[in-house]
């Protein structure tokens, strides 16, 4: 049943050496990266003419961008599925992991390079950007489930070192556009599928006045789940308006609002798995586990350009927004005890700590960037300045009322938790790209921050509660140099080099290893170095991206100990991730195109370190050998596709996905054993003049996934101290779309 409702309411010496923010201001005539709504070169080749904006200073094409970056543009949205999760397409990037849970109260399970793998809900140590408007917190953690996919133009991934331009927790960035508009029309779409999914889409766009533009776009979505307990609903809204007063301003205004109560099958331990992959567990039905996310954001950017002068471009953002959140887990009452029993009891009791079954926080959130871009002399130069403000006001409470005969689970009770919660990021950036050479270029850049979080305990209830206030902050400084060589026609190398920083997020740093309140003092930030080469080959029938890769990370953030229903966190030592990706697309005729992307990943942990073996562990005991996998991480992933056109009979496609297997804990005791799975799908474009009048068009989209019914696990919850590890990839399923496109 779907029926929860939120409340109103450690070093080493590295070739930059740097540390506060100043030394961003010092590299000023050196240069942050930069968002601009991604376009198309005209009269260029398909495929080759994409100008890329997310990391670099000036415009440029895919092919010339001197890092590793992926994009997925419309079509390739549109062909993987119901446009729902970016799951369904960003398996097309090489590098890059984002696994669909098949669990709507849990947002995907995302990873770049192994940064990220150790999330066990939401997306951390990646950002996360919406028409250059954050998705990531200020401490690191972000969503996507409010992303709106149909109504994107493209789907940028950066990877590497200059992703640390980004500044805290950026081991990758994900950047969504949205598609200009570009005239007036209509369009609605239905997906029908299995497991009960329906999807009503409905899109509108107008040009209003020859300087203003505004489109608007709804979807309500339904989906029953192929496990017991795993029904959802989500309602989406998005708003864009565009205004041009002048040829050289423009004002983009973006709103959209989120509305998603799921239920929470849970996940499930090894001999479940192998008894039923499709069961839910217990507990789930027990407690009604289920997750209600509201969100709504509002968020603007103006841009002016320069026609004259060294200054070229100035640009200036800002955004605000709400996230309530409330989540009941399934939790035993026995380990929670009693809000009672620990006001009254002498002594209390050791689970007088817990902070009870239900989560339940309002966020509110905002933030603002200023930059400008300036051409001084060969050397093009980007500075700007960045804030970012969270404030949580976040409570916990007992997931039951009652006792004996008369207690009912899955409901909320006492309260147990309540907190106000902020993160904050002061950031300033400096990139610079200068041609040097006919056939080189340098790139060189810093961003410096500041990261603040705070912690006040409004809850205190006994001395075993104690309280939980605190304060941390901590800096960074991310320096980054590269180099681009064009080698021959169609091929260019490239070299770089970065020093990344990742701080712990609120939830990590909420409670001490000791068990004594306050903050976790001893939980340091973990710092990367990066370097990665790669080439890029463009031929008339062929595109060919591949990179290496070395990452070394002093510091990683891991598990200490998990008691009394709290979970604190250490720092484990070193850690290092090498690896190769390909991203190849071949088009040997007009009618038939070839994909493949395949990723091979060699994440380690460098030190021994200890942890825990279960629940309850108020100290870790059991050794973790140097050589374990990182958990979250595996050491494989490919995705290949081969599809053929005919302009009377559509598009046909097959595909395939292969994984390794996937660690799920640091003891490597556990995986998600490898698996591959196949699919195929057929789209077609056709006049619907006949049906709805003269310049209506109609858009179908067959898909068949997991055709040979696989059974697996397709995402894993890292380190689940219950054991309950697996989420169960979906059995094989048959979707429809029809979208209608009007004049």
């Amino acid at each position: 049943m779907i029926n929860a409702v939120p409340r109103a309411r450690r070093r080493r010496a590295f070739f930059f050496r740097s540390s506060s923010v100043a030394a961003a201001a010092a590299l000023l005539l050196l240069g942050g990266p930069d968002h601009v709504l991604a376009q198309t070169a005209p009269g260029a080749p398909s495929g080759q003419t994409t100008v890329v904006i997310t990391g670099s200073v000036v415009e440029r094409a895919l092919a010339d961008a001197p890092y590793a970056i992926g994009a997925v543009g419309r079509d390739e949205l549109r062909s993987a599925g119901p446009l729902v999760h970016l799951s369904e397409s960003l398996v097309r990037v090489p590098g890059l992991v984002a696994a669909n849970r098949w669990n709507y109260a849990q947002d995907l399970q995302i990873s770049s390079r192994g940064f990220g793998a150790r999330a066990g809900f939401g997306v951390r140590g990646i950002r996360l950007y919406s028409d250059g408007i954050p998705a990531s917190g200020p401490d690191g953690q972000g969503q996507v489930s409010h992303f709106d996919l149909a109504g994107a133009e493209r789907v940028e991934v950066l990877r590497g070192p200059f992703s640390v331009l980004y500044g805290n927790s950026s081991g990758g960035v994900i950047s969504i556009f949205s598609a200009p508009v570009k005239g007036t029309r209509i369009e609605g779409a239905v997906d029908a599928g299995s497991f009960g999914l329906r999807q009503l889409r409905a899109q509108g766009e107008a040009q209003l006045t020859p300087t203003l533009d505004l489109r608007a776009g709804a979807s309500a979505l339904k989906a029953e789940g192929f496990r017991p307990h795993s029904e959802a609903e989500r309602r989406l809204a998005n708003l864009r308006l565009g205004w041009r007063p002048t040829p050289q301003d423009s004002l983009l205004v973006t709103v959209n609002h989120l509305d998603q109560p799921a239920d929470d099958p849970l996940g499930l331990t090894r001999d479940q798995f192998d008894a039923d992959p499709l069961q839910t567990t217990p507990q789930a039905m027990q407690f009604d586990t289920r997750k209600t996310t509201r969100q709504t954001q509002l968020g603007g950017r103006w841009r002016h350009r320069y026609d004259t002068g060294w200054l070229r471009e100035a640009q200036f953002a800002a955004y605000a927004g709400r996230r309530d959140v409330v989540q009941f887990l399934a939790i035993p009452a026995a380990t929670q005890g009693s809000a009672a029993t620990c006001a009254t009891a002498t002594p209390p009791p050791a689970n007088c700590r817990h902070g009870g079954g239900v989560i339940d926080f309002a966020r509110a959130f905002h933030g603002a960037e200023a930059r400008m871009r300036m051409a001084l002399g060969a050397v093009d130069v980007v500075a700007g300045l960045a804030a970012d403000r969270q404030r949580d006001d976040r409570q916990g409470h007992e997931n039951y009322v009652g006792t004996g005969a008369a207690q009912q689970l899955g409901v909320q009770g006492a309260l147990r938790r309540d907190e106000i919660n902020r993160a904050a990021t002061d950031d300033a950036f400096v990139q610079a790209e200068w041609s040097f050479a006919p056939a080189w270029s340098l790139g060189a850049g810093v961003r410096a921050g500041r990261v603040t979080l705070t912690a006040r305990d409004l809850y205190p209830l006994n001395a075993v509660n104690g309280d939980d206030s605190g304060e941390r902050r901590f800096s960074y400084t991310n320096p980054v140099v590269g180099l681009r060589f064009d080698a021959a026609p169609g091929l260019k190398l490239h070299l770089s080099a970065a020093r990344g920083f990742e701080s712990p997020t609120l939830g990590e740093l909420a409670y001490r290893a000791d068990g004594l309140g306050g903050f976790n003092t001893a939980l340091a930030a973990q710092r990367s170095e990066q370097l990665e080469l790669g080439a890029k080959w463009r031929a008339d029938a062929w595109q060919v991206d591949v990179a290496a890769f070395d990452v070394r990370v002093d510091d990683e953030i891991g598990v200490a100990t998990n008691a009394g229903g709290r979970s604190a966190f250490q720092n484990v030592g070193r850690t290092t991730r090498r690896g190769v990706e390909l991203a190849a697309r071949w088009a040997p005729a007009p009618a038939w195109r070839a994909a493949l992307a395949a990723t091979a990943l060699d994440a380690r942990y460098r030190d021994d370190f200890l942890t825990c073996a279960g629940i309850p562990c108020t100290a870790p005991t059991v050794l973790v050998p140097a050589g374990n996998r990182i958990a979250g991480t595996q050491r494989g992933t490919a995705f290949a596709e081969l599809a053929w056109r005919d302009a009377g009979l559509g598009e046909f496609a097959a595909e395939m996905r292969h994984a390794r297997a996937l660690i799920a804990n640091d003891l490597n005791t556990e995986a998600a054993r490898p698996y591959t799975l196949a699919g195929l799908r057929w789209s077609h474009r056709a006049s619907a003049a006949a049906w709805l009048g003269g310049g209506w068009s109609a858009e179908w989209l067959l898909r068949i996934d997991n055709v040979f019914d696989r059974r697996y696990a397709g995402s894993v919850i890292v380190n689940e101290s219950n054991g309950r590890h697996y989420e169960t990839g979906a059995p094989r399923a048959v979707g429809v779309s029809l979208r209608l496109v009007g004049p």
